[in-house]
């Protein structure tokens, strides 16, 4: 009996070895496919100016539009959802402490919400701007965007008020503090660096999604000076660069795709590091 138990624990980690390598191996995979094709089209010229008559047909540009209308997109849709899921992570976990049913309910409505197709919240944001008499913009962009990654951001920062031990609270409770001094200055202290995981996680997804605002951002090719002029993105500019015949074009549209992914590794790695940061100040 006990041989075949060896025999199985080996069977298993032979299993996560491969398991875990695989996800290693795909990422670098898809780094090498990505940076191959698409670095010999990146320059200068491709970053720092924007497209010019014939562009989509090989001619002279880049891509700095959809560069700055990502970030445009990205930081307007997270400080929007920064505004909003702030106050309903810290409210689950310290207004709802003793309601375990409604935390759990909620939770599982932010869970479905996650997991709801980016492409379901374009035509949602769709039908909004329809009803507002909204025109394809940067505004529209920024409502849906935030509207995808709010449940992303709320979630991830629940998760990490969660792990904080309930004596704090309780401490905190004791020394007649009141609920919202509790959030503020305990919780969110101590969820400091959790909290910025989640930002940076939520704005990585917002700056990478394309679907969302492939009918309420719109597409141009300046850059766009408010809020109700359309705005180009990353993910667009790669879509729409790609789907033309022309191989040029297409060698464009893969080095879009390196400065995009440039971008989310540089928001990977950062929060990575600044979680390490502010984590020396938790009480553990």
């Amino acid at each position: 009996m006990r041989k075949w138990k060896t025999i199985e624990e080996q069977i298993f980690k032979v299993i996560s070895f491969l398991a875990a390598y695989s996800v290693i191996a795909i990422l670098l995979f898809l780094l090498f496919v990505v940076f191959n094709k698409g670095i010999g089209a990146l320059s200068w010229d491709t970053i720092l100016k924007l497209p010019k008559g014939g562009y989509y047909f090989g001619g002279e540009g880049g891509i700095l539009n959809a560069i700055i209308g990502s970030f445009y997109l990205s930081v307007g849709a997270t400080v929007l959802a920064v505004f909003i899921g702030l106050p309903a992570a810290l409210f689950i976990n310290v207004q709802l402490i003793r309601m375990k049913r409604v935390q759990n309910t909620i939770r599982y409505l932010l869970d479905a919400l996650w997991g709801i197709p980016s492409i379901v919240y374009g035509a949602f944001g769709f039908a909004v701007m329809l009803f507002f008499g909204l025109n394809a913009s940067l505004l529209a962009g920024i409502i849906t965007v935030a509207l995808l990654i709010t449940p992303i951001l709320v979630r991830a920062f629940d998760e990490v008020l969660k792990t904080i031990p309930v004596e704090l609270q309780e401490a905190s409770f004791s020394l007649g503090s009141t609920r919202t001094e509790t959030a503020l200055k305990v919780l969110f202290k101590q969820g400091f660096a959790g909290f910025i995981t989640a930002l940076l996680l939520a704005f990585g997804r917002g700056i990478g999604d394309a679907a969302s605002v492939l009918f309420t951002g719109g597409y141009t090719d300046n850059i766009p000076i408010s809020l109700d002029e359309p705005v180009a993105t990353l993910p667009l500019a790669i879509f729409f660069q790609l789907s033309s015949p022309i191989e040029e074009v297409r060698q464009r549209a893969y080095a879009a795709a390196v400065v995009l992914t440039i971008f989310i590794l540089v928001i990977s790695v950062s929060a990575r590091l600044l979680s390490k940061r502010y984590s020396r100040n938790i009480i553990k």
